[in-house]
């Protein structure tokens, strides 16, 4: 589970922001909510973000997917790390700063990283129990960074001298984590693994995240999936992959040969060329790699099955088709991922997203260790019958372009659990509105004909 995430310099987020997903003392909806008694705390199982456009809601998850592809995919040799400071100030010749506290299993992890274009400045690993806190590794380097980067390594960890040798091999533009896995160091294989598993990631710029699960051995059932994407009337019975012949494959074969030599077995990756509409996979089984293309299923006059190319489909059932698994999997709850998704409402009629943000709730339990963190201009879902005020933030941007996050139970008793929270956003009295410049035509005079002035 996602406990804590925190950036500085990301983006629109010149200063520090933080996404908490811990409980305040609010007791609204508590029996959804997770508790930890080892940590004396209760953990949320979601987050939305409100706020008018570019004002940094995607930014925000943005950063998590930048987290989750440094962590997991890193970077290759003498490449530039993806980073994007602030621009609209010094701010922008900084580095930009990470910490994300994480629940893996039953214990509790926070690892923080300092980064600019070219290097890891710093980056600490530590353990956090019940009443201490333990630095696993902490990397520095001397001047702030400018090169020959040290690692002091916790003394209890096992494997120091592969510890070590994995520090020597690390390079300036890639996280020690990372690397230390690479090299098969064991000790922090769960924290890797449950940001390679555990977190996905749903944009409009990354659609294939949830359908990647059909190809898992951990995915829903897929009666579960065919039987919700039938009561959200799509009119799908069923998805199927199809087997896509090698040469129509639209991929030139230096690209397939890298993706030959790069795939692990069971490894899935999208075919980019494929377009937005389509759903082109390739999958490594065994030695051989294997393309497939989903297709739907809709039954015809005579009550037979007729396929559907999915290219053909509107785009709220493609968005729908993306979104089914990944709350089929978060309904289930069986192992825990925490799913992002940016534009949640995108192309969807409001009661279609309420219903699946209803369904997801209504399975959570003060057991639950799946999570829901997802952004949206659907005001329907400003709702305190829905959430709690500590599950609901406002994103906001200044008339200098920096932005800040702020949560409702900032509010406080301002904010009575009965309270029309709706209401008060769209009198902009809680912030995170767009500030539209309304115009008015001028009277018409002599020597003027319509013209436009700013009202």
């Amino acid at each position: 589970m996602l406990v804590n995430l925190t950036i500085e310099n990301w983006m629109s987020f010149r200063d520090v922001a933080t996404l908490s997903m811990v409980a305040t003392k609010e007791q609204q909806h508590g029996e959804r909510v997770r508790r930890m008694p080892k940590y004396r705390i209760r953990i949320l199982p979601v987050a939305v973000l409100f706020g008018g456009n570019a004002s940094g809601k995607t930014n925000l998850l943005k950063a998590l997917s930048f987290i989750r592809r440094f962590v997991v995919e890193g970077t290759e040799p003498g490449s530039l790390i993806p980073v994007h400071p602030y621009r609209l100030s010094d701010s922008v010749k900084k580095p930009s700063k990470f910490s994300i506290t994480i629940l893996v299993g039953e214990t509790m992890y926070e690892l923080s990283f300092t980064v600019s274009t070219e290097q890891v400045l710093e980056e600490k690993l530590v353990r956090i129990s019940s009443a201490t806190e333990r630095v696993l590794y902490h990397r520095t380097g001397p001047d702030g960074g400018a090169g020959g980067a040290t690692i002091v390594f916790d003394g209890s960890l096992p494997e120091q001298e592969l510890l070590k040798s994995a520090a020597r091999e690390t390079r300036d533009n890639q996280l020690f984590l990372t690397s230390a896995v690479s090299q098969k160091v064991t000790a922090f294989l769960p924290i890797y693994e449950w940001f390679r598993r555990s977190l996905r990631m749903i944009s409009p710029d990354t659609r294939f995240g949830a359908y990647e699960l059909f190809y898992e051995r951990e995915c829903p059932p897929p009666s579960t999936v065919h039987d919700l994407l039938a009561k959200l009337d799509t009119g799908i019975i069923r998805l199927e992959r199809k087997g896509v012949p090698e040469k129509d494959v639209p991929l030139p074969k230096d690209q397939l040969n890298e993706l030959q030599s790069k795939l692990r077995p069971g490894m899935v990756a999208r075919v980019p060329s494929s377009g937005i509409r389509d759903r082109l996979l390739i999958c490594k089984w065994g030695s051989s790699l294997v393309t497939t293309r989903l297709v739907a299923f809709r039954l015809d006059e005579s009550g037979a099955e007729c396929a559907f190319d999915l290219a053909l489909e509107s785009d709220g059932t493609l968005q729908l088709v993306d979104l089914v698994p990944a709350f089929a999997d978060l309904t289930e709850n069986r192992f825990g991922r925490v799913y992002v998704i940016d534009d949640l409402d995108r192309n969807l009629h409001s009661l279609t997203t309420r219903y699946l943000v209803e369904m997801y709730l209504a399975a959570c339990s003060s057991s639950t260790c799946s999570q829901l963190i997802f952004a949206t201009h659907d005001l329907m879902l400003m709702d305190q019958k829905l959430f709690r005020r500590d599950e609901m933030w406002i994103t906001e941007r200044d008339r200098l372009g920096a932005s800040t996050l702020v949560s409702f139970a900032k509010y406080g008793d301002g904010i009575r659990f009965d309270k029309d929270v709706q209401k008060s956003y769209l009198q902009g009295r809680l912030g995170g509105i767009p500030r539209i410049r309304r115009y008015s035509r001028v009277p018409e005079s002599k020597g003027a004909v319509g013209a436009v002035r700013e009202g």
